[in-house]
């Protein structure tokens, strides 16, 4: 395998991080969503400013889930002001609109066929029935009330125009898009400062995170009964212990320490809708971490290590390096997914990030198998059944779990495409337990070592010559 590439990918990524870190410590960030002198852009007929997507769980009475607006202001520039009197009195609109997912087509329209728009113009106002220079609205199938459309309206020579504070109650659990509009080309520079806050009936947290909390509670527990199993084991045969059996022992306490500080970023951002970008990026660090030695250690099993061969030989450098360039690569991906993220809409950061990321797992997932192929070869010319037994079993959990990896993107990225929340909401859930579930397949065979140092000695020593040979 051809390893040149590691060295510049690595480099790219380090220069990547460091200067992501620099951008990301400058800003702070919270649940509620903020705006100070954000502005519209152009798109289509319209100016538009996203004011944030995410998934919300419907509360039976509409008063514990609800998007609430504060201190909207609206600000345009002086020439467009100048342009009317003191006296008048609605001399520009600006539209806020909410739609779930589902209802996206719900606003705009086109004429004959041609390019959507988003604002009414004179042939769609023929046609449509709707009223030129508003915000094309057909109601929702399930719901005439919705898509939900306010009106703020700017007045006389004013620069500035607020919106009043109101709470728009969620009665239906859906994926729900938030935009400010503006259909005036005379409101051209426009700017927003403001507020808004989204909350689930049990917190801040928003609907794709939320399962996640009790979830990370469940991964603890799971941790908690492998490191005793596996510390019990580890005191009792602490003289015998190899190398690898290390390794296994910092994984799982990495993996233990993580869970804990992911429900506890989790609980906190959940109460106070603050997520603090110093503690999301020890958490997401940790996480990468945890990640990468994992992920070699489950190539250093699949290569045999401590059971057919006692050292990775010349391949300890190439190892490493892998290991180093996939965590600055899944550091980089997990800081921009996670660090100050309070939408539940991945941004064309991640996407691009993402794939770093696809390419290395898919790089190991080959080095994986080649090497089990291998030492699975090795097993059976020396017929060794017992340790032969456990490798196969060994690799059908590796099989299973790339399988299900497959699967979970798949069809989390058709769930995404739909907006269907509640599919992607158990899915987050159902991906996660894969790591721990390879983790116990691991740990399964390394729970008994050799009953005495000599016989642990001998076994090396015979490695040794067989390898020299």
């Amino acid at each position: 395998m051809d390893f040149s590439f590691l060295h510049k990918t690595t480099s790219i990524l380090i220069l990547a991080l460091i200067s992501f870190l620099f951008l990301l410590f400058q800003s702070s960030n919270a649940s509620i969503h903020t705006y100070d002198n954000n502005p519209f852009r152009d798109v289509g007929n319209s100016a538009l400013l996203p004011g944030g997507s995410e998934g919300l769980a419907a509360s039976l009475d509409g008063s514990r889930s609800f998007i609430r607006f504060e201190n909207v202001t609206f600000w345009r520039t002086k020439a467009a002001a100048d342009e009317h009197s003191e006296m008048e009195h609605s001399t520009g609109l600006v539209q806020v609109v909410i739609f779930e997912a589902a209802d996206r087509n719900n606003i705009g329209g086109s004429a004959y066929g041609g390019q959507r728009s988003i604002c009414c113009t004179p042939d769609l106002a023929k046609l449509e029935g709707c009223k030129q220079g508003e915000v094309i609205r057909m109601p929702s199938a399930t719901d005439i009330n919705w898509p939900i459309v306010l009106n703020v309206q700017f007045s006389g020579n004013y620069l500035s125009t607020k919106m009043d504070n109101v709470d728009v109650p969620i009665t239906k659990t859906g994926m729900y898009n938030l935009f400010f509009i503006a259909c005036d080309p005379k409101l051209k520079g426009l700017v927003m400062s403001g507020k808004t806050i989204w909350k689930n009936p049990n917190g801040y947290l928003p609907g794709r995170m939320a399962p996640l909390m009790n979830f990370y509670v469940y991964m603890s527990l799971a941790y908690v009964v492998l490191s005793v199993i596996w510390f019990i084991q580890y005191v009792r045969y602490w003289k015998d212990i190899l190398q690898l059996q290390h390794c296994i022992t910092a994984v799982i306490t990495l993996g233990l320490f993580e869970m804990i500080l992911w429900f506890s970023e989790y609980a906190n951002f959940n109460n106070t809708g603050i997520r603090p970008v110093v503690i999301t990026t020890w958490v997401v660090t940790v996480g990468a971490v945890r990640k990468s030695l994992t992920r070699l250690l489950i190539l250093c099993v699949s290569m045999g290590y401590g059971v057919v061969r006692p050292t990775l030989g010349g391949l300890t450098s190439k190892v490493l390096l892998l290991g180093a360039t996939y965590f600055l690569a899944s550091e980089l991906l997990d800081i921009t997914e996670f660090v100050g993220t309070i939408s539940d809409i991945s941004g064309r950061a991640r996407l691009f990030l993402v794939l770093p990321v696809a390419f290395l797992d898919a790089f190991l997932i080959l080095w994986i198998f080649t090497s089990l192929s291998k030492t699975l070869e090795q097993l059976q010319a020396k017929r060794s059944s017992i340790k032969l037994d456990i490798y196969r079993k060994f690799s059908n959990a590796l099989a299973v779990t790339v399988i299900a990896s497959v699967i979970w993107i798949a069809y989390e990225i058709l769930s995404m495409s739909d907006g269907r929340v509640l599919g992607s909401l158990l899915l987050s859930g159902t991906f996660l337990p894969l790591p721990c579930y390879v983790l116990f397949a691991i740990c399964g065979p390394h729970l008994r070592t050799p009953k005495g140092t000599p016989t642990r000695r001998k076994w090396e020593k015979n490695m040794m010559k067989k390898l020299s040979l």
